[in-house]
């Protein structure tokens, strides 16, 4: 096996004016967005009351830990009475709490602070590893600008979400990989709090050998869980496994959130009127495909930032529960081939087909499909056609102009 290596990008390529242009102007929208829109749908609405959306969830269930009652975070019916008292009325449905315990320490923090406070402060704190992450994804200063314009930082931000978290989380292990190894295992061991995303991490640490990183990963993740249960009790974890069953039963089999609103390939058979078998055996299928395209790749000589972007999009294919805000995750796969494009040349359907996805991700909210699984497949044949072409070593790079 070839060592694991990050190859350096040069300072002084240009950027692609299309590239620049297109992603300076919607970070720029990105950051009007926001303070134009403030009591006016984000955060509060026109009326004052607070807009119902998921940030709320994690403030009430960081209240009830400063009450005392951390294992009431996962009850259903305290939780909405909690938020509808937050948010000053009452919606339909419910923005349940269905994370491991250790989220919990995150939750009580924020609860700490006024409510739009912690909203918007949530958002800009969380942003900022996101930023640093992608400035070392892609080599150089334009990944700040890359990461400010990604599509879905609208959505991570509208909502309140910890999609930047869990790209920072996934990014950071995959960086660090190389050449910090027990700092990529912690990373990946605070990705705990979504274990859903880290499925894929133990079959290529084995693959590629990287004992160091799974051995760290696995001690930080048990210590967290050791932690939580210190601060949060037994009940904290009965209630979590309590309710994750009934969690599953609404999201992924009765469709209480609307199959359009999930971006994976389970939710696009259920969304055509497909049945939950046939959802789950499209899933399972594709689920086994990356698994074992993924082994393969990482015992491969391909360079290793394919084999990173794969991996980071890997992540999001084989999740049947996975909502726009988390295709944040996505970015990094885009980092990376925008970091080898910057070092060596974009091929002329590149950048054309990161704006289709780019594009995909965009109209989500006008057509509430998953527009953000498709984006991914996009990025995944990128890095395909990338990977069988250094494997050929038929690389036949075409510079585009400045």
């Amino acid at each position: 096996m070839a060592a694991q290596i990050l190859a350096p990008v040069p300072d002084d390529t240009a950027v692609p004016k299309a590239l620049f242009n297109i992603c300076f102007t919607l970070a720029v929208i990105h950051a009007a967005f926001f303070p134009a829109f403030f009591g006016r749908g984000w955060i509060y609405d026109s009326d004052g009351l607070g807009f119902p959306t998921d940030f709320v969830n994690v403030w009430s269930a960081g209240r009830l830990v400063l009450d005392g009652h951390p294992a009431w975070a996962w009850d259903w019916d305290i939780q909405k009475k909690i938020q509808e008292s937050v948010l000053g009325q009452s919606y339909p449905g419910n923005f349940a709490w269905h994370y491991p315990p250790p989220f919990l320490f995150v939750a009580a923090l924020l609860a700490k602070l006024p409510y739009a406070v912690a909203f918007a402060g949530w958002a800009a704190v969380s942003f900022l590893p996101y930023l640093l992450m992608m400035r070392a994804v892609v080599g150089r200063p334009f990944g700040l600008l890359l990461a400010a314009s990604f599509p879905v930082v609208l959505t991570n931000i509208l909502v309140g979400q910890n999609g930047f978290l869990t790209a920072s989380l996934i990014g950071g292990t995959l960086i660090l990989l190389p050449s910090r190894p027990v700092l990529a295992g912690i990373c990946l061991g605070l990705l705990s709090y979504k274990p859903q995303y880290g499925l894929l991490f133990p079959l290529v640490l084995i693959a590629a050998m990287q004992w160091r990183v799974f051995v760290s990963a696995g001690i930080t993740a048990v210590a967290l869980a050791g932690v939580s249960w210190l601060a949060f009790g037994t009940e904290s974890w009965q209630a979590f496994f309590h309710w994750m069953p009934m969690f599953s039963q609404a999201f992924l089999t009765e469709g209480r959130a609307p199959w359009g609103k999930m971006q994976s390939l389970f939710a696009l058979v259920r969304y055509f009127g497909g049945s939950e078998p046939l959802g789950w055996g499209f899933q399972w299928g594709m689920t086994s495909a990356v698994a074992l395209t993924l082994i393969g790749l990482w015992r491969s000589r391909v360079r290793y930032e394919w084999k990173a972007a794969a991996l980071a999009t890997g992540t999001l294919l084989v999740t049947p529960y996975l909502f726009l805000y988390d295709v944040m995750v996505l970015a990094i796969a885009v980092g990376f081939l925008v970091r080898v494009g910057l070092a060596e040349g974009f091929w002329r359907h590149e950048l054309p087909a990161l704006g289709l996805a780019a594009a995909l991700l965009m109209f989500f909210p006008l057509v509430g499909a998953p527009t953000g699984f498709g984006a991914t497949l996009i990025v995944a044949a990128l890095i395909a056609r990338r990977c069988g072409l250094w494997q050929r070593k038929a690389v036949a790079v075409v510079p585009l102009p400045a």
